[in-house]
């Protein structure tokens, strides 16, 4: 049945690569669908699906009913609703369908929170999240799947087993992954629905006039490189996205601030951030691994030099990560630190800015 519920928060293009076209996790896919024979008798409809779909358990038919994942003439249905002749049946999820397997991999994990439900997971800079187009191993749930292997939606080489939402290969920070079916739906719900709390940090080009502000624009694939996201300001294409900012600390040439984003969109801090001319810094996607403030000055050349050398990725790091959790009903909130790098880099600038200030 269904593999497991995601959503795209930033996404890289190796992955992209592996999904559908459109994958921003706006829409829903279909996995299954059937119609009922002109002469099928009333039946429960969890009863009806498991003796037409291979491989699926009752349970895990209604736990996808309960969740609004199965329609019936194109609306959610209870698992109790009964089958009538001629009904089309479909399974949604908002995920494309699999297609790569994946095995487990003894690969260490820092994790910074577990319970039977799920696994907050602080993900490493270079790691990808699941596998896909050039990357078959080495990926979280590769790592997960070794990790959780005695449960069953980790042992059935599933490539996004427990996932419900992901981060590009390149940022760090923190991510949650569902350890069984229940757990899986609810996560997942939250997420499409928007009434998850993320933040992330962010170091971008420039100075800011205001200390906080909104960047709303429709985000989708770019008409001119299909590698890249865009941002249709006229609302043409695209699906609506909403990024608020605030500023921490003031470089002068760069700046740090904190997103909170209100959807999930593929790179959107990325490209949000660089359609209003803010590219985050040593993002080479979106013009930010060159000069774009500061002096003409060599020495001015070489600290930026050495700043991407510290900080060899774009500068991004989830921090924060809030829901409710799906078994208790409470709400939790998960933080992680800065990692190494990004600390360092933020020990230059205000090295340089301090120096600067003194001059």
């Amino acid at each position: 049945m269904a593999e497991e519920q995601y959503i795209d928060d930033e996404l890289d293009v190796e992955e992209l690569r592996a999904e559908s076209e459109d994958d921003e996790a706006s829409g829903l896919y279909e996995h299954f669908s059937i119609t009922a024979d002109k002469g099928q008798s009333l039946l429960r409809l969890d009863k009806y699906l498991t003796s037409h779909m291979e491989n699926c358990s009752r349970n895990r038919i209604q736990v996808a009913a309960d969740s609004g994942n199965i329609l019936v003439n194109g609306k959610p249905a209870k698992p109790s609703y009964k089958v009538k002749p001629l009904d089309h049946i479909q399974l949604v999820m908002p995920y494309p369908k699999r297609e790569y397997e994946v095995l487990p991999e003894n690969i260490p994990l820092d994790i910074l929170y577990e319970d039977d439900d799920l696994v907050i997971v602080n993900k490493a800079a270079g790691m990808v999240v699941h596998p896909g187009v050039g990357n078959h191993s080495g990926t979280l749930v590769n790592a997960m799947s070794y990790h959780l292997q005695q449960l069953p939606m980790f042992s059935e080489g599933n490539a996004r087993a427990g996932l419900v939402h992901r981060i590009d290969k390149n940022t760090s920070g923190i991510l949650v992954m569902a350890k069984n079916e229940l757990a899986l739906a609810r996560l997942g719900k939250q997420f499409f629905d928007h009434s998850i709390q993320r933040r992330y940090v962010a170091l971008v080009w420039g100075n800011f006039d205001e200390d906080e502000g909104t960047i709303t624009g429709n985000i989708g694939r770019s008409p001119k490189d299909r590698q890249k996201m865009y941002v249709f300001a006229d609302g043409s294409d695209g699906k609506w996205a909403v990024t608020h900012w605030r500023v921490l600390r003031r470089f002068g040439y760069v700046t740090l601030v904190e997103c909170r984003l209100e959807t999930g969109r593929t790179h959107q801090i990325r490209v949000h951030m660089s359609w209003i001319g803010h590219p985050l810094f040593n993002d080479e996607r979106y013009g930010g691994d060159r000069i774009l403030k500061g002096t003409t000055f060599a020495k001015y050349k070489q600290f930026i030099e050495n700043c991407f050398a510290v900080m060899p990725r774009h500068a991004l790091h989830a921090r924060m990560l809030g829901f409710v959790h799906p078994t208790t009903g409470c709400d939790v909130l998960f933080e992680s630190d800065l990692p190494e790098d990004f600390r360092a880099l933020i020990a230059k600038w205000e090295n340089y800015s301090s120096v600067a200030t003194e001059e």
